[in-house]
């Protein structure tokens, strides 16, 4: 949103294809607001917006950012943090949880519901434990 091109959108004679309002989707904020409305779900992880409530092991993400710049994750190996420019709007803290180590390669999956069907999924994978622009991603769709 504050890229240099950002303050001609308004004034831009453009469709735009995403929505808004997915700018709220997109933010991790939504992490400790979830975890606010449903605690203790099974697929999700304790977050707030308040370090301190997690001990010792837990992942700091920038509100917003992107393939992983500004994350911090504090856990049983000390920290990794990923640099970055994000963070000037704050940050969720979540629960830590432990990727899958398959000889020094750490695969994240992400799926895409619409309504109750499955739509797809993609799995990211790093030497890192955080996926970065630069991690291999390989999409699935389900027909």
């Amino acid at each position: 949103m504050r890229d240099d091109f950002g303050k001609n959108v308004p004034r831009a004679q453009l469709t735009v294809i995403e929505p808004a309002w997915k700018l709220l989707l997109s933010c991790k904020g939504i992490l400790a607001v979830l975890w606010e409305l449903y605690p203790d779900h099974p697929n999700l992880l304790a977050a707030y917006f308040e370090p301190g409530k997690l001990g010792e092991r837990f992942v700091k993400k920038p509100f917003y950012s992107r393939e992983g710049a500004n994350i911090e994750i504090h856990g049983p190996r000390g920290v990794y943090a990923q640099p970055g420019s994000y963070g000037a709007e704050g940050y969720v803290y979540q629960a830590y949880a432990s990727l899958p180590d398959f000889d020094g390669n750490y695969p994240v999956i992400g799926s895409w519901i619409i309504g109750d069907e499955p739509a797809g999924m993609g799995i990211r994978e790093d030497v890192t434990p955080v996926t970065r622009n630069t991690s291999r991603f390989v999409p699935h769709y389900f027909d």
